[in-house]
């Protein structure tokens, strides 16, 4: 494994900027669990409100004290049209509150997962640039590999990549990394195959050791452990129409291209969240990802074709190009494009349309 930096677990890089308002964001179809109780009796570190996003399988008397729950109804009376327009059962209602989030005056918005529990580091405050080594032009890569010997790798990450070997990092430079990718400690984020075959105990990451992947360089990055800077606001958005095992792997795709065409990295970090995960069928994981190990190495060739302007105000007219490449190749049916549509006049109304109560 190539070595790394050491030091305390958090983020790469600690900020001495003034506290700006954040949202945490996650949706949920549980009871409170013991990381949303967490998350909702520590959000002050963060200067944070916590966001929750319900659907038709949450419970009927959800209430958790300290957070904005939205079940479905509430999610209609917010007045975005993706609200209305999205499919229900799906984990992609988590966009609605990425735009509550931004509605609200979020100038990070960190999301997670209702299994995540939040760590030290968790709590540290984030920097959006930071000083990382980058890797530029290295096509596939193992961020994993950068974090321990075990023969591990992300979800997503096409099948014949993952015994690459890793590449020698380059010395540590300033870049910008609106999109930030924590790792998880316990059960982390991993494909089926994995858990179905691999060695399965508790996995434990090294600390104080982070990478940046710039243009050129691609990895599945998750929903799970992801904090998010306004000029990446838009590419938060996860596609409805597609395997709910890949909607925030093939929106990963999305951003990197975009990223690296305006030169910003994406940064993957040591863990500050530990996964007790919830219970899963691995058998139906496994089905749900067949669509990531037939089509990912295409759809990163498809998206390498896609023209993509530098430029925030360009970052919507790339996103429509992009989903209508996969939607092109089959990946992703085109009602997608409809869903994307609303979502970028959501997004636009959120920012102009700011409520006065950051705090729950």
């Amino acid at each position: 494994m190539v070595p790394g930096p050491s030091g305390r677990r958090g983020p790469a890089t600690l900020s001495t900027e003034p506290a700006t308002p954040c949202a945490l964001v996650l949706t949920t179809i549980n009871a409170p669990t013991k990381a949303v109780q967490a998350l909702a009796r520590d959000k002050s570190r963060l200067n944070a409100c916590l966001i929750l996003i319900g659907d038709d399988k949450s419970p009927a008397d959800f209430h958790q004290p300290g957070s904005i729950y939205l079940d479905l109804n509430a999610q209609n009376a917010t007045g975005f049209e993706l609200a209305r327009q999205a499919p229900t059962r799906h984990y992609a209602r988590k966009n609605i509150g990425y735009l509550e989030a931004v509605r609200r005056g979020a100038r990070l918005i960190v999301e997670t997962d209702d299994d995540n529990l939040p760590l030290e580091g968790f709590w540290h405050p984030r920097s959006m640039r930071v000083h990382a080594p980058v890797l530029r032009g290295a096509g596939w890569v193992n961020a994993y590999r950068y974090f321990t010997d075990r023969r591990i790798w992300p979800r997503g990450l096409p099948l014949n990549e993952v015994n690459r070997p890793a590449l020698t990092l380059p010395a540590a430079e300033q870049v910008d990394c609106p999109i930030q990718q924590g790792l998880a400690d316990g059960d982390p984020d991993v494909d089926a195959i994995w858990r179905l075959v691999g060695e399965y105990p508790e996995v434990t990451f090294e600390s104080g050791r982070n990478i940046v992947l710039a243009a050129g360089s691609w990895c599945p990055f998750n929903s799970q452990n992801t904090s998010w800077w306004p000029p990446a606001f838009p590419l938060l958005y996860l596609p409805s129409y597609c395997s709910f095992r890949m909607t925030d792997i093939w929106r990963s795709f999305v951003a990197q291209r975009i990223a690296g065409a305006n030169g910003w990295g994406v940064l993957f970090t040591s863990p500050t969240v530990v996964q007790e995960r919830n219970p899963h069928d691995l058998m139906r994981d496994f089905a749900d990802e067949i669509p990531g190990y037939l089509n990912n190495a295409a759809i990163r060739a498809a998206l390498e074709s896609v023209a993509v302007e530098a430029g925030a105000e360009q970052i919507p007219a790339g996103m429509v190009r992009a989903y209508e490449k996969l939607a092109a190749i089959g990946v992703v049916d085109p009602a997608e494009l409809g869903l994307l549509a609303a979502w970028l006049r959501d997004l636009a109304a959120a920012k102009l349309t700011l409520v006065d109560n950051f705090q729950s």
